[in-house]
């Protein structure tokens, strides 16, 4: 067999898997929710959540809680969805569920490539590369899974846009360290990532938040760094006309070892910048986000909060807010913004 597996879509090299993990992480698998009001109780107004809606289904995934169970598979808007994130790459991420006729649970292998979660389901126990979504090893490997958009935002901002949205519970039945970060430090933009053995590519710092976006065959990243000098891009990736949002404040989830009071990094949305056949062009005014068309005012999540447009939503697009060397290792041909 040599040092790789052929599969479908070409070789996966065994050397680029790492064992990470005394076994099979748990993954929550019956989640439960709570209100507002009771999730204020224990979340700071800057913690870092991931903000997932479909089919008018609102619901916060508190990275407190996810750095310790990386999966939730969940059913939101009527849909099995898995809510997934790698603290390593600082990626999140979900997934239908749904593949041809199974419906999939997805579990936490206790490996990794290039440092990022390597999945695995019940159902035929392939296993999911998390960054790409793709089976690399066993029954599907080669296929890929459906990705759903979704955001990492504040809790601030969350619950302002979705006063009657749930929160995922900190009572999982499994008693972990919620609100601590088990890796205090790691996210120094020049620090080396951990368990990595790939080479970094040196256009960016290895730890650069990095908003990656992939249409047709183009692949694009927006680095943090650059978005929070401009705060909204307007650019055309693969023949799409999509405009960039961020917003200062949201707190990291990997700096302090006491996530509410890790350092601030800001939050980023990703959506297309044609609502009702009309193109919009954003722009800063200040510290509010507006369109040129109409001065609406727009939320990071894409949604018009003030103005002629007020009420409306920008279709968010499939994006990824991760560290750069993952993105790279992976998808090595990404093409970065450079700025006005």
């Amino acid at each position: 067999m040599g040092d790789g597996l052929q599969l479908p879509h070409g070789t996966l090299r065994l050397h680029t898997v790492r064992w990470a993990a005394p076994g099979r992480h748990s993954p929550i698998d019956n989640p439960t929710f709570v209100e507002i009001k009771d999730a204020d109780e224990w979340l700071e107004a800057l913690e870092p959540v991931i903000s997932f809606e479909l089919n008018g289904d609102a619901r916060a995934y508190p990275l407190q809680i996810l750095m310790w169970h990386e999966i939730v598979n969940d059913t939101v808007g009527g849909t099995p969805v898995s809510v997934t994130f790698c603290p390593l790459c600082n990626s999140a991420i979900v997934c239908d569920r749904n593949f041809n006729d199974l419906v999939l649970t997805f579990g936490t292998s206790g490996m990794l490539r290039n440092s990022d979660l390597i999945m695995w389901d019940r159902q035929t126990e392939t296993w999911w590369q998390q960054l790409t979504g793709e089976g690399i090893i066993g029954q599907l490997a080669g296929h890929k899974l459906t990705f759903i958009p979704a955001q990492i935002i504040s809790w601030q901002d969350f619950k302002s846009a979705n006063p009657a949205g749930q929160v995922l519970s900190r009572d999982t039945g499994l008693g972990r360290r919620y609100g601590q970060n088990p890796y205090a430090g790691y996210d120094r933009v020049d620090n080396p990532p951990f368990l990595f053995d790939g080479v970094t590519d040196g256009r960016l710092l290895p730890k650069e938040r990095v908003v990656t976006v992939t249409i047709g065959d183009v692949e694009a990243a927006f680095p943090f760094s650059v978005l929070a000098k401009e705060g909204t891009v307007n650019y055309n990736v693969g023949g799409t006309d999509l405009a960039g949002f961020f917003k200062p404040g949201t707190r990291s989830a990997l700096d302090s070892g006491n996530i509410a009071d890790s350092n601030k990094i800001g939050a980023a949305g990703l959506f297309e910048a044609t609502l009702d056949g009309t193109k919009h062009t954003f722009k800063n005014e200040g510290d509010k986000i507006v369109d040129s068309e109409t001065g609406s005012v727009w939320s990071i999540q894409g949604e018009a909060v003030e103005g002629p447009l007020s009420g409306k939503k920008l279709t968010p697009v499939v994006h990824t807010n991760s560290f750069w060397f993952a993105v790279a290792a992976f998808k090595p041909e990404t093409k970065i913004y450079q700025g006005k």
